[in-house]
């Protein structure tokens, strides 16, 4: 699944990237504005789609002067499934949420990083999940079981197989331990690529990004 485009898993058309547009506010546009958002595809190719899709009644038309404005009909029957289908993202995190809701041992974070939260894969791109390890129950000074590793490990397993079902794209796990991550954050250095890209553009689940931010002042003396 493309969560970029995701109306494409029923229609790769242009006709899903028009929608996409008019269901992404509550507001109406001409051509030439649904034309600059949806971009790589000809304004006429655009005018052609909103015209099919006012046949429809999908789409409502106000004309102004020589000017015609757009909107999505939002009492049409379909109108719920549209809306639905371009919150696919936003589905997913939830979905995911409900599903670690009922771990144990639960993690102390978790964010979709990547390209999905970006915006920006395609149907090939993995869905990529940062996991931070719980703490307590994996400190040397309270080791945990063969057990509960097994149990952690399964969820995991469990998730990455989840996301896959839910979505058609393989999901790809990053996990660290919440001493890695302390570590890093009070080590004086900058942090690696991939921390700095999920604090700037992770989709937090669990957590936020002020917790993979340095800690000011830090000097890994501590």
């Amino acid at each position: 699944m493309d969560l970029a485009r995701p109306l494409s898993v029923i229609t790769p058309t242009l006709d899903a990237d028009v929608l996409q547009v008019l269901a992404g506010a509550n507001a109406s546009f001409t051509a030439p504005q649904v034309h600059r958002f949806v971009g790589g595809r000809s304004e006429s190719g655009v005018r052609r789609t909103l015209q099919r899709l006012v046949v429809q009644g999908i789409v409502h038309v106000t004309t102004t002067g020589r000017t015609n404005s757009y909107v999505l009909n939002r009492q049409h029957l379909a109108a719920e499934h549209v809306l639905g289908l371009t919150q696919l993202r936003t589905r997913l995190a939830d979905a995911i949420a409900e599903e670690v809701e009922q771990w144990d041992p639960s993690p102390l974070g978790l964010a979709l990083f990547g390209s999905a939260a970006r915006g920006t894969m395609t149907t090939k791109s993995d869905i990529d999940v940062f996991v931070v390890q719980p703490g307590d129950e994996f400190e040397d000074e309270t080791p945990a079981t063969d057990a509960t590793y097994e149990r952690w490990d399964e969820q995991l397993l469990g998730l990455s197989w989840l996301i896959t079902e839910w979505t058609g794209n393989d999901a790809r796990i990053l996990e660290y331990s919440g001493r890695e991550v302390s570590a890093a954050r009070h080590s004086g250095f900058p942090l690696e690529s991939v921390l700095v890209d999920i604090a700037d553009h992770g989709m937090w689940i669990i957590g936020s990004s002020a917790d993979l931010r340095p800690v000011p002042g830090a000097d890994g003396r501590g």
